[in-house]
């Protein structure tokens, strides 16, 4: 399975449950240098001179820039949680086409695709 299909077919309620089944396997392990990792992951994210908000909008740059669709749909679930519009998704969405260039695009589709889910999924 070509990593288009793969990220594109899988429903957000998959891509949670997978998330959540391997971080609980991969933290058991109790290994000093991965938990550390997820630990800084986390804490990045906290509000501090930046609010959340700014923080996973950062973040959402940065993952359409490294074209890493699993981090851009967790960082567009944790927008929609922090209550980013869809004028404030299509900026954020700029910056990383402008940043990253054409490439981008067909995560850029897919990251639109994916908020169109959780619009719906809000109601």
């Amino acid at each position: 399975m070509s990593e288009d299909t793969h990220a594109h077919g899988n429903s957000l309620g998959e891509f949670r449950a997978f998330r959540e089944r391997m971080n609980a396997e991969i933290l058991a392990e109790n290994n000093l240098v991965v938990n550390r990792f997820f630990a800084l992951d986390g804490r990045t994210y906290e509000a501090g001179a930046l609010d959340a908000k700014t923080k996973e909008l950062l973040g959402l740059v940065a993952s359409l820039v490294l074209r890493c669709d699993d981090c851009v749909t967790y960082h567009l679930v944790r927008c929609a949680e922090e209550g980013v519009t869809r004028g404030e998704l299509f900026e954020t969405l700029s910056v990383g086409l402008i940043v990253g260039g054409s490439i981008v695009i067909p995560h850029l589709r897919r990251a639109v695709d994916r908020w169109g889910e959780l619009e719906q999924a809000s109601g």
